[in-house]
């Protein structure tokens, strides 16, 4: 199979988690800017998550792009993916409900870490499938950015218990705002 399918219902599935996630915030009821103050912990939520899953996609969409072969391995690694970032919505809902707490909080990260996890197995069943001289895997490097996003994301776990759930939200953020620096990896091998 070629990667073209896989990009599209790829592309399709996140479109649908970001359409979730924006149908989740209440509209206030009342007119004029106090309104809006019951909804920003959400709002932020949507936000941070927006760019977390826009990320995901991003990187995804330049990996694909260098692939030449997807296999059953590559397709079970996505559905991972995707399964990992369907549950996005949920966790910023229960956020909403339940405030910055350690266990929404902590629910988040893993989350996100479990998704990052399923991201590495993906770059590597994707260099699996396209074997000798696999484009990704030249591209992919040492993976310190993902290394990286992924110890932070395990380090808001237990943060939200042992520090403060706000902390945790720190370390969320933290690798959001180093992803928004463009990873070139890929495009310099098309």
């Amino acid at each position: 199979m070629k990667p073209d399918r896989l990009n599209a219902f790829t592309d399709g599935v996140i479109a649908i988690i970001i359409t979730i996630m924006v149908l989740e915030i209440r509209v206030p009821v009342a007119g004029g800017l106090d309104a809006l103050k019951p909804v920003l912990p959400i709002l932020a939520a949507y936000a941070l998550s927006f760019v977390n899953v826009g990320i995901f996609w991003s990187n995804h969409h330049h990996m694909l792009q260098s692939a030449r072969r997807v296999n059953g391995a590559v397709l079970w690694a996505n559905l991972a993916l995707l399964f990992w970032l369907s549950l996005v919505p949920f966790v910023i809902r229960w956020i909403d409900e339940a405030g910055l707490t350690p266990w929404p909080v902590a629910a988040y990260g893993l989350v996100l870490v479990m998704a990052a996890a399923s991201y590495l197995v993906l770059e590597r069943a994707l260099i699996t499938a396209d074997g000798e001289g696999s484009k990704v895997g030249a591209a992919v490097g040492s993976r310190w950015k993902e290394w990286v996003s992924f110890t932070l994301y395990a380090l808001g776990l237990p943060a939200a218990f042992l520090v403060s759930p706000f902390l945790s939200v720190a370390f969320y953020v933290a690798v959001a705002v180093m992803w928004l620096v463009p990873d070139r990896r890929f495009e310099h091998g098309l």
